[in-house]
């Protein structure tokens, strides 16, 4: 079996060694790349399956990178942990609204961060493996998890792995209402540090996404939101 490759987009020489070094430890392939340009020209050519990416980075910042991996049809699939020295509400909220799937504050545990890289490759894993009922479609939209696509009346759905799941979470149990907190544990993770906000800059980019169908996820005034079920008219 292969080895899984991540990608490490650092500036800063020690913490790469460190990181990487502990990752090859783990039986991981790493590849390195000191600024954003060079990260994203990697990620595009050799398509890893994980990349840890710095906010701060000299030629092309983070978030820039995370943008257009996000917007490229072969890259935006790969799960991004964002770490930075950031540890602002409005950065962690700007990095997971343009796509990050978890999110690092330097200074941090290795042993830490390389537990949230395999929880996120795990997920990634399971989404790849055939289930039983692959498909769930309500109102035009459509999850087929076996194909690990999203659609809206036929056309796919750009969306980013988190978003991925939220759509899913939300459209198997249509017409439940889910808290910020539960929504969280299953799109994120439930030993992911992140604000309660988070969900609704996700919510709201996924929102975004759906275009003419961006009304059927409601928000649930003082719990969170739900996926709309139209009501059955009595004659």
């Amino acid at each position: 079996m292969p080895k899984a490759k991540i990608l490490i987009v650092e500036d800063e020489r020690a913490l790469v060694e460190v990181l990487a070094a502990n990752l090859e430890r783990e039986g991981f392939e790493v590849l390195t790349a000191h600024d954003g340009q060079d990260g994203l020209r990697q990620a595009q050519l050799k398509l890893p399956d994980l990349i840890v990416l710095d906010l701060m980075l000299p030629v092309k910042p983070g978030l820039e990178v995370c943008r257009e991996l996000r917007n490229g049809a072969r890259t935006r699939e790969i799960p991004i942990v964002m770490v930075t020295a950031k540890a602002e509400e409005t950065d962690e909220l700007v990095g997971f609204a343009v796509g990050a799937d978890d999110y690092v504050t330097k200074p941090y545990s290795v042993k830490i961060l390389i537990e949230r890289i395999k929880k996120e490759l795990r997920r990634r894993q399971s989404k790849e493996e055939p289930t039983n009922g692959t498909l769930i479609e309500s109102q035009g939209v459509a999850i087929d998890r076996h194909g690990h696509r999203a659609l809206y009346q036929g056309e796919e759905l750009p969306l980013t792995p988190t978003e991925f799941r939220l759509l899913e979470v939300l459209l198997r149990q249509a017409g439940r209402a889910f808290t910020r907190y539960e929504l969280m544990d299953a799109a994120i993770g439930e030993d992911a540090v992140v604000l309660e906000r988070t969900i609704d800059v996700h919510i709201k980019s996924l929102r975004k996404k759906l275009g003419d169908a961006a009304d059927l996820i409601e928000t649930v005034r003082g719990v969170g939101y739900r996926f709309h079920v139209p009501r059955l008219i009595e004659t």
